[in-house]
């Protein structure tokens, strides 16, 4: 079996794949962000997924910060999964990974569509250059060593 975790990586990306790189995790964040679920049990009804699977996804994301676990009122003891603004920033991947499953694994055209509310335009995701604002392709991108920068990274040469 897998491991987990990427120790051998020093690498931003490894580190959120830890978080949210197993099966149903992304799903999960899908669901609370934009399907406004909150509750066990509409997880477990909307996905299909088995309840052992679905606690453990749900007690990791309370764990790491992009959930946390509120009642649902004084009286119940019931409680929902609220996303943080930590899980809330995942919105961007989501958006990011539909996009890439619409061009090249959606052979029936997009499932869904990503909306602005305010004006109703589809959304897209983009690379942008902080200093010049233009939009960027991998090709045009260049990775340097930033200051979490480890001796023998496999990310910088």
């Amino acid at each position: 079996m897998l491991g987990r975790t990427y120790d051998a990586q020093n690498c931003s990306a490894a580190r959120t794949l830890e978080i949210v790189g197993e099966r149903w995790s992304l799903l999960i964040i899908r669901d609370a962000l934009f399907r406004g679920m909150s509750r066990y049990s509409q997880f477990e009804r909307s996905l299909g997924i088995a309840p052992n699977i679905l606690a453990s996804r749900l007690a990791r994301f309370v764990e790491a910060g992009l959930m946390k676990m509120s009642p649902v009122s004084e009286e119940s003891e019931v409680s929902e999964y609220l996303l943080t603004e930590m899980g809330k920033e995942l919105g961007a991947v989501v958006v990011a990974l539909t996009a890439w499953g619409d061009r090249w694994a959606a052979p029936k055209g997009a499932p869904v569509i990503y909306e602005h509310l305010g004006c109703g335009g589809t959304v897209s995701p983009v690379i942008k250059c902080r200093a010049c604002s233009r939009e960027l392709k991998s090709e045009d991108l260049v990775v340097r060593p930033g200051p979490g920068t480890r001796q023998k990274s496999p990310m910088v040469n």
